[in-house]
């Protein structure tokens, strides 16, 4: 059996999945890979490797200020502005505590496509998206929350992630390390967690259990799980990454945490 067989079960409308190995190379699939897919809050993750091109373009600096009054790129990024998950009114003062914020990665965007003189969308497609081939993809609204793409063209995006291309190791590193790593948070519909790791718009899986993720994944994993049913991690210890896109609602698919995490496991023990 492969190591997708499982996703064959799972109660959602589609679905479609792939394994992508060290190399880059898909090693396994499942489903229509060429069907697009709103990738929900996996847009973050592009977000956030888009600001650090930026970064490493001399367009912004993560210290520059972003947002209310002592925010900063960096805080946004790894929710840590002070910001809700809607809204632009903070809630606390920055670096306070981890708040989960679409709001927070939206300012962030904004900072990088004032300083860059152009739309956002335009930032992000020439410098991620086009570089990657992933021509399919696009943005619908949200840098949060608007991407729409196929598992094959979004498996090109896990192959940076494990084998970075378009960023200099320093700053692929920085986008997946834990940023004000003491700050505690909670994972939406997964737990509060103290502390609550995040790196720049991607998730960094750290200590945090029960978590989405394999109990097998490493600490290293990194990755995010979008409100539309979907997730995404890379394990640069187990040299995989995961992708499993579908079209049912997070929030009335309880099964979704337990499924995706028995999934990894499966994917990890087949390396």
């Amino acid at each position: 059996m492969g190591s997708l067989d499982p996703v064959s079960s799972w109660d959602v409308p589609h679905a479609a999945a792939a394994v992508i190995g060290a190399d880059g190379a898909i090693v396994d699939t499942f489903g229509d890979v060429q069907r697009p897919f709103r990738l929900a809050s996996l847009t973050k993750m592009f977000t956030g490797w888009a600001a650090m091109i930026a970064v490493e373009e001399g367009v912004v600096a993560l210290d520059d200020q972003a947002g209310q009054p002592g925010s900063t790129l960096r805080h946004l990024l790894a929710h840590a502005g002070g910001y809700g998950f809607n809204g632009t009114t903070p809630l606390l003062p920055p670096e306070r505590r981890r708040i989960y914020s679409n709001v927070g990665i939206e300012l962030a965007a904004d900072a990088v496509a004032a300083a860059a003189e152009m739309p956002f969308g335009d930032y992000l497609a020439g410098g991620v998206l086009e570089p990657l081939g992933m021509v399919g993809a696009e943005l619908h609204g949200s840098p949060a929350h608007g991407l729409v793409v196929s598992v094959a063209e979004l498996a090109a995006f896990a192959a940076e992630l494990l084998a970075p291309r378009l960023l200099s190791p320093a700053g692929a590193a920085s986008a997946v390390e834990a940023h004000y790593p003491a700050l505690a948070g909670i994972v939406p519909g997964v737990g509060r967690f103290d502390p609550c790791p995040w790196g720049l718009g991607i998730e960094v899986r750290g200590e945090k259990s029960p978590h989405w993720t394999g109990r097998t994944n490493s600490p290293a994993t990194f990755g995010h799980f979008g409100g539309a049913g979907t997730m995404m991690w890379a394990d640069p210890i187990a040299g995989r990454a995961l992708i499993a896109l579908t079209d049912r609602r997070f929030d009335s698919w309880p099964e979704a945490v337990r499924e995706w995490s028995q999934l990894s496991d499966r994917v990890i023990a087949a390396v």
